[in-house]
């Protein structure tokens, strides 16, 4: 028997929105592949299939399991909620059949099952928002710039697009709501309505209608999807509609319409229509002859283009007096687009690297910098993460240095947590570790990378759990590769060498970080990385996570 691919999208997770095809693919497969709360979803069709089911970041494992199976001659299930060419997994299987070489004459065969997407679900418990022209905008960048997801939300908002925010936050991803919102309020009113759909058409559906200003004042999280109306947007008797134009070209409350279809679009049915004339239009309006600009001013007929141009002359004046009466305002509607948002600048800081005590004209400056919009908050990794809305993030980054402090980035990236060196009395490897924030912090990675730094055997600053320990001990470095300092399976990195000279350590560490950098998967954890590439740097990987052992409660249940 031959293998097959089958990547089902199966709508918003219950039964009855599911296709009869996505159903009957589910119970014709020998091997279903998903993530773990998708496997749950899809129970009523488990009958003793093969269940192959991983974390929410292993996306690539998983299509690379569903080829191998299928090489094997199974036929296999990858399952994703919603539609599966839609933020599912239907282009990354097509992916890793393709970096294999995969012809469709001679290869897998390949079958995608379309479902009901996110924002069809939502759409239908909230009303009918998306009549109109519609578009999907994904707020994680684990995958995509963040720069460039602006664009798009930007470029959306400009084209009157109903948006439907897949994605829009997370439990460590919480700026880009914010500035998304930015982004919208300065194009479209902030009355525009707005619906928050939580978990369509599951257990703990939850449907909010509110408006753009308002809707962070509800809760969002990943489960959500966020859709935005256009100017046309309105609000009947907690239904969200957006009409689609009929009003313009029917009387809806007669049964007889006045017009034919052929009269809809003459210019005396819709007197906002740009006239029609057979006279060509001048190469630019300030080379019109007398006559003719008599005949402008005047009203007499005027081609498309010179409608055009004159109204761009008429808002030109507005666009240069919305530029000036911006410093220090929010985003006038009638200002050009690029470069006037603000953005929410994002950075972790603190004394110094070693040093570990603010001085108060810092903490004051820090204040007066963050304003009363910006947020402060204590990190578990010793650090003040500011939040801080601004035109010019390089500014606010020379007035923070200028204070004393160490500006370093957030998110996906190198980030060293030493300790205090015991007030800086245990100095001897302070210039290591300092060295290696030079090179290392802040460089982009995978997934955040922890590297942590004691000097001295005590590791009282728990460099042991992170993702790559060192610990300074007798003159020489011991190093720790693999920690995991969070969940219930966490555990230390697994030691992998000790007394490693001094002028050694720098260059090693960087190598380590280098081989990640290059050949880690999108999203993958330091640890997952060891675990799957088997050595680094000559050290190989040991399986350090603790058994797990479930005992028996006392009534034998």
């Amino acid at each position: 028997m031959s293998g097959k691919i089958m990547v089902v999208g199966f709508g918003p997770g219950d039964l009855q929105n599911m296709t009869y095809r996505a159903k009957e693919a589910l119970e014709e497969s020998d091997v279903i592949i998903g993530y773990k709360t998708y496997v749950e979803l899809i129970s009523p069709f488990l009958t003793g299939q093969e269940i192959v089911s991983t974390g929410m970041t292993e996306e690539v494992s998983r299509a690379q399991a569903a080829v191998k199976k299928a090489e094997e001659g199974k036929k296999v299930a990858v399952i994703s909620s919603g539609d599966a060419g839609l933020y599912g997994m239907a282009g990354l299987v097509y992916e890793v059949l393709i970096a294999k070489g995969w012809r469709e004459e001679t290869g897998v065969p390949v079958e995608i099952i379309p479902g009901i997407t996110a924002i069809n679900s939502c759409a239908s418990l909230l009303g009918a928002p998306v009549m109109h022209d519609a578009c999907t905008i994904s707020l994680s960048d684990h995958l995509t710039p963040w720069e460039l997801i602006k664009k798009r939300i930007e470029a959306a908002a400009m084209a009157d697009f109903v948006i439907a925010l897949y994605n829009p936050k997370s439990g460590r991803r919480t700026r880009q709501i914010l500035e998304a919102q930015q982004i919208l309020l300065a194009h479209r009113s902030p009355e525009t309505p707005v619906g928050l759909v939580k978990s369509a058409y599951r257990e703990r559906q939850h449907v909010v209608l509110t408006t753009l200003k308002e809707m962070l004042e509800h809760e969002i999280g990943m489960l959500t999807t966020v859709i935005i109306g256009n100017s046309t947007t309105f609000v009947y008797d907690g239904k969200m509609i957006t009409p689609r134009g009929y009003q313009r070209k029917y009387t809806l409350d007669k049964d007889e319409q006045p017009l034919a279809p052929h009269e809809r679009l003459r210019q005396e049915a819709e007197p906002w229509a740009l006239p029609a004339t057979d006279k060509p239009a001048p190469a630019k309006p300030a080379e019109t002859t007398g006559t003719e600009k008599k005949a402008v001013d005047e009203g007499a007929e005027k081609t498309p283009y010179q409608w055009a141009m004159e109204a761009w002359q008429r808002l030109a004046p507005q666009q240069e007096a919305a530029i000036t009466s911006q410093k220090g305002t929010a985003i006038s509607s009638q200002a050009p687009l690029s470069g006037q948002v603000e953005e929410i600048f994002e950075a972790a800081v603190s004394p110094g690297l070693a040093n570990k005590q603010f001085k108060p004209e810092q903490l004051q400056k820090l204040a007066e910098v963050v304003g009363e919009k910006g947020s402060i908050r204590y990190s578990r990794h010793h650090q003040l993460v500011v939040e801080i809305p601004t035109r010019d993030p390089e500014r606010v980054v020379k007035q923070l240095k200028a204070a004393g402090f160490l500006v370093e980035p957030v998110g996906d990236v190198v980030q060293i947590k030493a300790c205090d060196f015991c007030d800086g009395e245990k100095f001897d490897s302070i210039p290591y570790a300092e060295e290696l924030h030079k090179r290392l912090g802040g460089l982009l990675v995978p997934k955040t990378l922890k590297i942590g730094f004691n000097g001295c055997g005590m590791a009282c600053y728990g460099a042991v759990n992170d993702d790559i320990g060192i610990v300074y001990r007798k003159g020489r470095f011991d190093l720790f590769l693999g920690g995991k300092g969070l969940s219930r399976t966490a555990h230390p990195g697994q030691p992998v060498a000790e007394g490693i000279p001094p002028e050694e350590l720098v260059d090693l560490i960087e190598r380590v970080v280098r081989l990640y950098v290059e050949e880690g998967h999108p999203n993958e954890r330091f640890h997952k990385f060891f675990k799957r590439v088997k050595e680094i740097e000559g050290f190989k990987y040991q399986d350090m996570r603790p058994p797990i052992t479930v005992e028996p409660v006392a009534c034998g249940d």
